[in-house]
């Protein structure tokens, strides 16, 4: 199946110039309009800023995008028609010529597949919170794929210590941006350790050399806290969540439309503060990722 890069895209890659891939469910499903268009437009040009390209990646009519223009990205944020898809999902959506928007899991399938080895994002999926039977397909699609994944941890709807014992277990290492603790999405303290602190793109652009060096198939997944300013305190947040979470079970929300409720209802009760940090930590990873795509190109 072909992919179809964007000729700046195409031309990054082989030429050796960083590129940074991102997600497209935060731009359909993730985030309310317009937000979510000005959003996606200011991490490409954060991206851009850190000296790296862009590649937005995203389902067309069934035809794989590696890198949308402005007007693609206008497209896919203005319709609700547009199918939220994981990896397992991307044969199906081709074969039926879906316009869809691609999760942490197809996203990283994709980008590894065309060559791009740092992808930005919000939050990773994870392992659900109750019995621990319900795990994201981010998770193995992870500890397969030998990608750097740059996030504010595992989205804040989850089990986070089952999620971060979960990658202990499946070998995907965790890497701590300026902090000695994986980030808890809108706080920037989980009390959950990670593998390795680092402090500059060029710490983990080596890590990243090694485990290619090494041979390991697993991802490397980098954790940088939101905006100082934008924080919200640990216990306000789990009162949100629980608030969120009854909501919809209450409702009957369950599925691919559960994340979109808890984020639009965590949104409401909060007054617009967990979305304001959302907005902010999605530009301050793709900045942070930008970076480490440039570090990485300077040492191949």
């Amino acid at each position: 199946m072909d992919l179809h890069l964007a000729d700046e895209v195409r031309a990054a890659i082989e030429c050796g110039m960083p590129v940074v891939a991102l997600e497209s469910t935060v731009i359909a499903h993730g985030l309310p309009y317009p937000e979510n268009i000005r959003t996606a437009m200011r991490c490409e040009a954060a991206i851009r800023g850190s000296g790296a390209v862009p590649a937005t990646i995203a389902l067309i009519g069934g035809e794989i995008r590696i890198g949308l223009s402005a007007a693609e990205i206008e497209a896919l944020g203005s319709t609700d028609k547009a199918r939220k898809i994981s990896q397992k999902d991307l044969a199906i959506a081709a074969a039926m010529r879906l316009d869809a928007a691609t999760t942490v899991s197809g996203t990283a399938a994709l980008a590894h597949k065309a060559g791009i080895r740092v992808f930005a994002t919000g939050g990773i999926g994870g392992v659900h919170r109750g019995d621990g039977s319900d795990v994201s397909g981010d998770l193995p699609t992870l500890a397969r794929t030998p990608i750097t994944v740059v996030c504010s941890g595992a989205k804040v709807i989850l089990d986070l210590p089952r999620t971060r014992e979960w990658l202990e277990t499946f070998g995907v290492a965790v890497l701590g941006w300026e902090t000695d603790e994986l980030p808890a999405f809108y706080s920037r303290r989980s009390g959950l350790p990670v593998d390795q602190a680092v402090t500059s793109a060029a710490e983990v652009a080596a890590i990243a050399m090694a485990r290619d060096e090494l041979g390991y198939e697993a991802a490397l997944l980098v954790g940088v806290p939101v905006p100082a300013e934008f924080e919200l305190p640990r216990e306000e947040v789990e009162a949100v969540v629980s608030e969120a979470i009854a909501a919809a079970n209450e409702e009957g929300v369950r599925g691919k439309a559960l994340t979109p409720f808890l984020l639009s209802r965590m949104a409401s009760v909060s007054e617009g503060r967990t979305l304001a940090a959302n907005i902010a930590l999605l530009e301050n990873n793709a900045r942070v990722a930008g970076k480490i795509a440039t570090a990485m190109s300077e040492t191949a």
